[in-house]
């Protein structure tokens, strides 16, 4: 009878246990005379981008908050009028802030002195035709934005771009994981796993941000030219040697 009882105690446990085992996950098989190399390559293309995106706003002071924030308005009108003038559709024009500030006088151990409001307007522009933006920054200029920011170039559909750059990655990883197995005196047997550690849609650096007043706006076009644009992705791959 005691018999019975223990063996019944350890099915319950051995029940129990079970989907706590289950659980457990499994790892690739490494066998015991191979040998796992690691390797982290990037793949790079590059692509001319075909959009571009800009911020243009204004920036307005007045002695109150509410002329400081009429005469930015009334500015602001005319901006968006001229965008929509050269051809760029609502989905491209988008707010990207709005601003008040008061403007402070400091004086040597004295209290700072509002003197007045600063307002500010921008609004994010989408270029769809790269070589057409320069006639529309100029616009924007006789249209009374003092504020420009840009342009940032861009891939408007990077998936093949990125597609790409993953199997130049791929390539790199397959080829220096060769170069270590020559020099090892041994063999790629086989790939274990490839994990993605995330993708770029490009690098280009920010461009400094230009103040511009209405008054420097001229007949000839300011110039935008795309360039290239760098598309990358970064893989981790392991691999067995033997």
């Amino acid at each position: 009878m005691r018999y019975s009882i223990v063996t019944l105690a350890m099915a319950a446990l051995a029940g129990a246990s079970a989907p706590a085992a289950a659980q457990v996950s499994v790892q690739p098989l490494i066998l015991p005379d191979a040998t796992v190399l690691n390797i982290t390559a990037t793949g790079e293309v590059s692509r001319v981008p075909d959009v571009a995106v800009i911020r243009a706003g204004v920036v307005t002071q007045a002695a109150t908050a509410a002329a400081a924030v009429a005469e930015n308005s009334g500015r602001m009108e005319r901006i968006v009028a001229a965008l929509r003038s050269a051809g760029i559709a609502s989905r491209d024009i988008m707010t990207a802030n709005v601003g008040l500030s008061p403007q402070y006088r400091y004086g040597e151990n004295q209290p700072p002195v509002i003197t007045g409001y600063q307002a500010t307007n921008t609004v994010s522009v989408k270029f769809r035709e790269v070589a057409k933006s320069g006639g529309v920054l100029d616009a924007l200029v006789k249209a009374g934005a003092n504020q420009i920011d840009g342009p940032q170039m861009l891939i408007d559909k990077p998936a093949a771009a990125l597609d790409a750059a993953r199997i130049e990655a791929v390539k790199q990883a397959r080829a220096r994981a060769a170069l270590y197995a020559q020099a090892a005196g041994l063999r790629v047997d086989r790939i274990v796993s490839i994990e993605e550690s995330g993708e770029d849609r490009g690098n280009n650096p920010r461009p400094p941000v230009l103040h511009a007043r209405a008054e420097m706006a001229s007949d000839a076009q300011t110039p935008v030219l795309a360039g290239e644009t760098t598309v990358s992705a970064t893989v981790n791959v392991r691999f067995l040697l033997k």
